[in-house]
C-alpha cells in the first residue's frame, strides 16, 4: 500500500511539473518579444572631432565649423538622411510548349529463293511468318505563366557609414516597430551621391546603387504565413511525382 502511495506521489509530481512547463511555454509565446538589432545595418558613431590648436590665434577651429548659410546635406560618416522608399516593379512571364512524336517501323519478313519464311511450333497447327512491326506514339503539351507586381513605399532613415574615395556615401539603416502579433523590420543599405540628395536632405530609394531593401517580420503573424515543412518537400524538386 505505502508503495502504491510513492508511485501515485511520483506520477503527480510530474504531470505538475509537465503542466507548469506547458503553462510557461505558453506564456512565452504569448507575450510581444523587443525587436532584435541587426549588426550589419547598425548605426555608426560619427568620426571624432580633432583637439583644438593650442596658441594658433585663430577664432574658427578646422573641423569645428557649422554650415549656417547652405542647405544641411550628408555628407560625413555619422549624419543622417532620409531615403523615400518608392519601389514599384510588375513582371509578367509566360511560356507554353507543344511536343509531338509519332514512330512507326515495320519489319518484313525474310525471304529465301523467292519464298517467304516461316516456322511452327511444336503442338500447334499453322505456320508463322517472321513479319514484325513496332509503333510509337508521343505527346507533350505544358503551359506556365507567372505574374510578380511588387510596392514598397514610406520612409526610413539611415547613416552614413563611410565616405568613398570618389566621394559617394555609403549608407545603411534599420526601422525596427514592435507590434501585438510581432516585429517589423525594415533595413535598407547602399550608395548614393551626394547630389541626388535634395534639400530636405532626402533620397529616393531608385537612386540607391548596390541597394539593400528588406521588409521582414517575426511573431505570432509572421509564422502564421509560414510554409510547413511537409509541405514544401510535397512542392519541391525533390518530389517524385
Amino acid at each position: 500500500m505505502t508503495e502504491y502511495r510513492n508511485n501515485c506521489h511520483s506520477l503527480t509530481t510530474v504531470v505538475g511539473r509537465v503542466l507548469a512547463l506547458c503553462v510557461a511555454l505558453l506564456s512565452l509565446v504569448a507575450c510581444t518579444t523587443t525587436p532584435d538589432h541587426d549588426p550589419q545595418f547598425a548605426a555608426v558613431p560619427p568620426a571624432a572631432i580633432p583637439p583644438v590648436p593650442q596658441g594658433n590665434g585663430s577664432i574658427y577651429q578646422a573641423g569645428f565649423e557649422r554650415a549656417w548659410f547652405e542647405n544641411l546635406r550628408a555628407r560625413r560618416v555619422g549624419d543622417i538622411l532620409v531615403i523615400n522608399l518608392v519601389e514599384d516593379t510588375e513582371a509578367i512571364q509566360t511560356n507554353s510548349g507543344k511536343v509531338d512524336k509519332s514512330t512507326s517501323t515495320s519489319i518484313l519478313s525474310p525471304t529465301l529463293f523467292g519464298r517467304g519464311l516461316s516456322f511452327g511450333l511444336p503442338g500447334l497447327k499453322g505456320s508463322y511468318n517472321l513479319n514484325q512491326s513496332l509503333a510509337s506514339d508521343h505527346s507533350f503539351e505544358g503551359d506556365g505563366e507567372n505574374t510578380q507586381n511588387n510596392e514598397f513605399s514610406g520612409s526610413v532613415s539611415v547613416m552614413v557609414t563611410e565616405v568613398l574615395p570618389n566621394g559617394y556615401l555609403r549608407v545603411r539603416g534599420e526601422k525596427r516597430i514592435g507590434m501585438t502579433g510581432g516585429n517589423e523590420y525594415i533595413r535598407v543599405s547602399g550608395i548614393i551621391r551626394p547630389e541626388d540628395i535634395d534639400t530636405r536632405n532626402t533620397v529616393d530609394s531608385t537612386r540607391v546603387a548596390d541597394a539593400t531593401l528588406i521588409y521582414v517580420g517575426d511573431g505570432q503573424v509572421s509564422a502564421a504565413s509560414k510554409m510547413g515543412w511537409l509541405a514544401k518537400f510535397f512542392i519541391s524538386a525533390l518530389m517524385p511525382f
